[in-house]
């Protein structure tokens, strides 16, 4: 029997390659490139095919109520915009030992409580590791209907056979479809088995949730289509020496994205953090030099993190400059700022900047804050207590206002902030917090360490 024909294809960017190579000649990116096998294509000049769905006019089209299924966790469903949309695709990646699994047997043991059918098949773990889980986390999950299967053609028979509402795949790396030669995790396996899920989703009105494996940078494994083909996409992330447990939604077809959900690792699960900012800043020590506070806007969420500095002499010829939570480009820029426009001089000092809780900053509201702890720690004086920091700093090193401030603010105050630094063409107006605008970064080493 001949061997089906191949390509070696780029998951980054999907140029086709003759051979394999190291490097793709497309993007340049390094170990990217795959064998894929070449599907077959029918003949041309064959007859045309009509299309099974009528041809509308979309104003023609009668609109209806979005249906969603509440999942029992909170914070989830808050996420993912309200609850699970019967005939959607959802796909979520994170780090190994993360909580990935641990997220969606709870999640899926309430819906099976609250009548929905679950169908939890895992090609990574049989049902007797399963079951060790579900005793685990308690939380009815024996009820659970599973199945230890890695093709997935056995999969889908199986979840039409139970009549299952939702459909649980743990994870999309290890399942295979028998149109494709090729072993489970290749670039064709992946996105065939992700096309036929995505097409059983909506042919059958069933929810689908998948997990991805994710790369050493961050993204998840497999081709970029498979994040295309899916209605919502994922990150569940966290330090795993620590407790707590960030949800991010980055595509979401039915709702906003960027949303935050935070979750606490605990023995019998995770649990749902209602409160996340006094979470955040329940260990910081007042008064101490380096730490200064900020309020982030993570999709409609403001959420307050603590950004700890420290600025020591360096004992080598070229000084540190290590960064957690916040990009390493992003911290050489403020300190250029604060270098030229502030008069404050970093080049023998060792600078180390990191954002507690396992928190990454995303946005530029987040410079000024930065640029206080900086200050602090090398003028080893704690900033002002009950002060926020919110504001983006120009090469000038002016301070632009950012949006979102009255929500922020507001989150502030509530939590027990009396005074806020920011732009001073900011306008926002709220009790309890008095806002003190700043014109340029020289007013804030003026006011705060001088």
């Amino acid at each position: 029997m001949a061997k089906a024909r191949a390509v070696w294809r780029c998951v980054e960017c999907g140029h086709d390659h003759p051979k394999w190579v190291g490097r793709c000649e497309g993007c340049d990116e390094w170990n990217t490139v795959g064998e894929e096998p070449i599907a077959k294509t029918p003949a041309r000049g064959g007859s045309a095919v009509a299309t099974s769905s009528p041809v509308v006019r979309l104003r023609d089209v009668t609109g209806s109520r979005l249906e969603r299924w509440a999942t029992g966790m909170p914070e989830l469903d808050f996420v993912l915009g309200g609850g699970i949309v019967p005939g959607s695709m959802t796909l979520i990646g994170g780090e190994p030992g993360i909580g990935k699994s641990t997220l969606l047997m709870q999640a899926a043991a309430r819906l099976e409580a609250a009548g929905r059918t679950v169908l939890y098949a895992s090609g990574e773990e049989s049902a007797e590791q399963l079951r060790l889980r579900a005793d685990r986390l308690g939380d009815s999950s024996g009820d659970l209907q599973v199945l230890g299967e890695t093709r997935l053609e056995a999969v889908l028979h199986a979840a039409r056979s139970v009549d299952a509402a939702v459909l649980v795949l743990d994870s999309i790396q290890t399942v295979y479809t028998d149109a494709l030669e090729s072993a489970p995790g290749n670039v064709g396996q992946v996105r065939e088995c992700a096309g036929l899920l995505m097409r059983f989703a909506k042919d059958n009105g069933i929810a689908v949730i998948v997990v991805g494996h994710v790369t050493k940078g961050g993204a998840i494994a497999g081709p970029k289509t498979l994040e295309h083909i899916v209605d919502t996409v994922l990150y569940f992330e966290g330090e795993a020496s620590l407790d707590y447990r960030l949800l991010r939604a980055t595509k979401n077809r039915f709702g906003s994205v960027d949303e935050l959900g935070v979750f606490e690792m605990t023995s019998r699960g995770l649990v749902a953090v209602a409160n996340p900012s006094a979470v955040f800043l329940a260990a910081r020590a007042e008064g101490s030099p380096g730490s200064a506070v900020t309020a982030l806007m993570e999709g409609t969420r403001p959420v307050l993190v603590e950004i700890q500095a420290l600025a020591a002499p360096s004992g080598y010829g070229t000084p540190q400059r290590v960064a957690t939570g916040i990009d390493p480009r992003r911290l050489a820029v403020i300190l250029a700022i604060l270098e030229r426009r502030a008069n404050a001089s970093f080049a023998t000092l060792d600078v180390f900047v990191q954002v507690t809780a396992g928190v990454r900053l995303s946005e530029p509201g987040a410079d000024l804050a930065v640029a206080a702890a900086l200050l602090s720690s090398m003028r080893d004086r704690a900033t002002p207590p009950n002060a926020l920091y919110v504001g983006e700093l120009g090469l000038g090193g002016e301070i632009r206002p950012i949006g979102g401030l009255d929500r922020r603010l507001a989150e502030a105050a509530r939590l027990g902030f009396t005074q806020a630094f920011g732009s001073d063409r900011a306008t926002a107006q709220v009790a309890g917090i008095k806002h003190r605008g700043l014109d340029h970064v020289d007013q804030l080493v003026r006011t705060l360490v001088a």
